[in-house]
């Protein structure tokens, strides 16, 4: 009933309308894209395509007079007949004349200066103007491929036929295209409620787009844009010390109200900086136009090679407010030679700005899809759409949702999956895939010859892992079940140990999950495993360094968690674990064949017959909470997505109890807690903190493994992008206790606010990091180590590396050293 309303509003609203349409061109007949096109006095426009192409639905034909307004030429109004439904009425626009009086330059009293620091100054007053509105929202994106390959350093790339069927031979096209239709209601600084109407993906009519009004709300106001880092504002309060300005020239809009263009220049080129155009109106100080470039390297992303930003603002007399009526966003960037162009429109119109909202207007859901907003017919997008398709956006869409139907037939994924899931002999050592795409179901060989396959540690020797997995999944239901077994066989100790693992997930909606696993392994005494196999092995091999102490692990568990409010995960896990100490087995190493390995004992690393504890075994159980305050979502049919709050921080709580053991000393119960939390400091970078305390109970005589171990670091090897989490000198096993405990992990990432204004550094690109980290526990001294570094490092685009010089201290101990960040560890293992 809901949707013949609607329908029936859209059918009576736009039989009251007159529809113009059109092409406008240059004196030369060039076609001018993303011109603004709205009806005078009013917040209903549109803009061009890249084609030049209009379409406006008109109000009132005959009354009001259309704008044409585009920067560096000259606005036109036109008047449509008001004896016609539709009108076909091609623009050409002339080129503007700038004027520029005739001043003596004098280095300081620059006219540019003079009316940026006007536009500071009431910038707070022009804001306000549009701090509080609803409106009606268009946006329309697509990326675009140049070159791209069948694979990628040897690796086939599979980015699914919805994306690049309509890729020429030269693998050139579009690879993604969708637009949408909302509602949004807004206040500032960031209350943001969206109502999707409309959504649709070229080649997927199951799709919901990803363009929300959220990734349109670029305010140059604001002191800072976010763009990943803060990048400063043209007329910023702290402007005047990242940019130089320059009048180029003025000229008079439609109601004779002097622009001035300002071109805008960074003082230093690494900086979060735009560059180009900035128009402000000269009595208001109001902006009119954006037309600015951000470079990827200002970005602190190497693949993006430039984005733009182009923004037009309409006058209302009545209300005398400049609004934003149109954006695009578009960018190049590039990698092995592929090259990626992305475009990003944006329409918004039919403002209104109340004086206030109703107290629950704005609430955790950003955005929220009607039932039926991916079903709309062409009928509909014809008719509402505001910007018309291009000719090659037309075709992407005919020719992928034409190939959407035999694409999804059993027929043709049968046949695709029959090519790609041939056996051949060498998938015996490389690993073998199988899918079958119609009855969405998976199968996984991992092969001998994986990259994470093969290893090496002093108990096992050399050990090789292989196995199997099978996946099912059903998108519309949002369920999923996966099932794998993992085979390791140490060939120093000769023994296979084998594991499995099962998890279902019942929706998207709390994410009810329900997981296990069980069988024989090594484990780490500490089970957060601070040591990667791949970083264990080159140590070894090439050090004798034997860091990786392990234990025999015999267990079986099961776990369930969903999210049970906004925001609060809660997942809850009973297992039963067997735990038996082991020993070296090898000396082996690429050097230093004459030197033994340490123990397998972290307790005693010279003690080679002594175990670490006695054989024992005991029932676990550990409740952990996971709280994201402020959490926001978006709710769509086929489930909900939420993001974290930047503004709040994360809290989880840990209860763990060990009961049912072999001995009652074995048992214990143990509470722990984290916070997590970044503190944004404008462009000044980002303080990362995280925040441990715990406590034990009855846990005197509990076994080693159970001890509270903290994530020590012995190898000056860093393997994640954060060290949040990680004490960089301090041995694995120094400070592990079975009483209370408390640790604070400190780092600020500067993103190149001082690394950029250094010579020489700053050709770098890199981003300086300053850390500290704390741990107290009873009856010892505290460990302490403060940090410094460049972090942003590498080679080209490829910024995958780190370093960092650190002081430790703990008892008047004092330790000196450099830890090596590679990150692209943390991905391979």
């Amino acid at each position: 009933m809901r949707n013949y309303i609607l329908f029936a509003y859209l059918f009576f609203s736009l039989s009251s309308f007159a529809q113009i349409k059109g092409t406008i061109t240059d004196e030369k007949g060039n076609p001018l894209p993303f011109v603004s096109v709205f009806e005078e006095n009013t917040y209903f426009g549109t803009t061009s395509n890249e084609q030049g192409n209009y379409q406006l639905n008109v109000k009132e034909p005959g009354k009001n007079k259309i704008i044409f307004q585009y920067l560096g030429f000259k606005t036109q109004k036109l008047t449509v007949p008001s004896d016609s439904n539709t009108a076909i009425l091609d623009v050409k626009m002339s080129e503007e004349s700038f004027t520029l009086n005739e001043v003596i330059i004098d280095p300081k009293n620059n006219p540019a200066n003079a009316i940026i620091k006007n536009a500071i100054a009431n910038k707070k007053e022009n804001s306000d103007k549009t701090g509080r509105y609803t409106a009606d929202f268009y946006s329309k994106g697509m990326f675009k491929v140049k070159d791209l390959p069948k694979k990628i350093l040897g690796q086939k790339l599979d980015l699914g036929e919805d994306m690049t069927s309509n890729l020429d031979s030269t693998g050139t096209g579009i690879l993604y295209l969708s637009e949408t239709i909302s509602k949004v209601t807004f206040e500032k600084p960031d209350k943001l409620k969206e109502k999707i109407i409309a959504s649709k993906i070229s080649g997927n009519n199951r799709g919901y787009s990803y363009n929300t009004a959220a990734l349109s709300t670029y305010d140059f106001y604001d002191n800072t844009l976010d763009f990943d880092i803060k990048l400063i504002s043209p007329i910023a309060d702290n402007a005047f010390s990242y940019y130089k300005y320059k009048l180029e020239g003025t000229f008079f809009d439609d109601n004779n109200r002097q622009i001035n263009k300002i071109k805008v220049i960074p003082k230093r080129d690494k900086e979060p900086v735009f560059e180009g155009y900035i128009y402000i109106v000269d009595d208001s100080f109001a902006i009119y136009a954006i037309n600015l470039d951000i470079k990827g390297y200002r970005m602190k992303n190497e693949f993006t090679e430039v984005m733009s930003l182009k923004q037009s603002f309409s006058y209302n007399t009545a209300n005398k407010i400049w609004s934003k009526n149109a954006q695009t966003l578009s960018f190049t960037a590039g990698v092995f030679g592929i090259k990626f162009s992305g475009n990003f429109n944006y329409v918004y119109s039919n403002y209104e700005f109340p004086s206030s909202f109703e107290k629950k207007t704005f609430g955790n859901e950003i955005a929220a899809f009607e039932v039926n907003a991916n079903k709309k017919d062409e009928t509909f997008w014809n008719e509402i759409r505001p910007i018309p398709l291009t000719i090659e956006e037309s075709t992407d869409y005919t020719k992928k949702d034409s190939l959407q139907t035999i694409r999804k037939s059993r027929k043709y994924t049968d046949s695709i999956d029959a090519k790609n899931n041939k056996f051949k002999v060498w998938d015996i050592l490389m690993g073998y895939d199988y899918k079958n795409t119609f009855k969405k179901y998976s199968f996984n060989y991992k092969g001998l010859l994986n990259i994470s396959s093969l290893s090496f540690n002093t108990v096992q020797g050399f050990n090789l892992d292989s196995g199997f997995s099978f996946k099912k999944w059903n998108e519309e239901k949002g369920k999923s079940t996966s099932v794998s077994t993992t085979f390791n066989y140490g060939f120093s100790d000769e023994r296979l140990r084998v594991t499995g693992e099962f998890s279902h997930r019942f929706n998207t909606t709390n994410y009810a999950t329900i997981w296990g696993s069980g069988g024989i392994k090594t484990m780490q005494f500490n089970n957060s495993q601070p040591i990667t196999k791949l970083v264990n092995s080159i140590s070894s091999l090439f050090f004798k360094d034997n860091y990786m102490k392990l234990y025999n692990l015999e267990f079986a568990q099961i776990n369930y968690g969903q999210d049970i409010a906004n925001g609060i995960n809660l997942t809850g896990q009973i297992g039963y674990e067997q735990r038996k100490p082991l020993f070296n087995t090898t000396d082996y190493s690429f050097f230093k064949k004459d030197d033994f390995y340490s123990s397998n004992n972290p307790l005693a690393p010279n003690d080679h017959t002594t175990p670490a504890f006695e054989t024992h075994h005991l029932f676990k159980t550990l409740i952990t909470t996971r709280i994201n305050f402020g959490n926001k979502y978006i709710s769509r049919p086929d489930g909900r997505y939420n993001f974290k709050n930047d503004k709040y921080p994360t809290v989880y709580l840990a209860f763990e109890k060990a009961f049912a053991a072999s001995g009652k000393k074995y048992e214990f119960e143990r509470i722990g807690a984290s916070v997590q939390y970044d503190l944004a400091l404008g462009n000044k970078g980002v303080l990362g903190t995280n925040f441990r305390p715990g406590k034990f109970f009855n846990a005197e005589n509990i076994s080693f493994i159970d001890y509270r171990h903290f994530n020590g670091n012995q190898t000056h090897i860093g393997t994640t992008d954060r060290y949040l989490n990680v004490f960089n000198l301090m041995p694995y096993y120094s400070n592990s206790t079975n009483d209370s405990y408390f640790e604070m992990h400190l780092e600020h990432n500067d993103l190149g606010f001082v690394t950029n204004k250094i010579p020489l550094i700053n050709l770098l690109k890199s981003t300086m990091n300053i850390g500290f980290h704390s741990l107290a526990i009873p009856d010892r001294k505290p460990y302490s180590e403060f940090t410094i570094g460049l972090d942003n490092l590498g080679f080209g685009k490829f910024k995958l590396f780190r370093i960092d010089y650190i002081h430790s201290y703990q008892g008047g101990v004092q330790q000196n050293g450099v830890v090596f960040g590679l990150k692209i560890l943390n991905v391979l293992n």
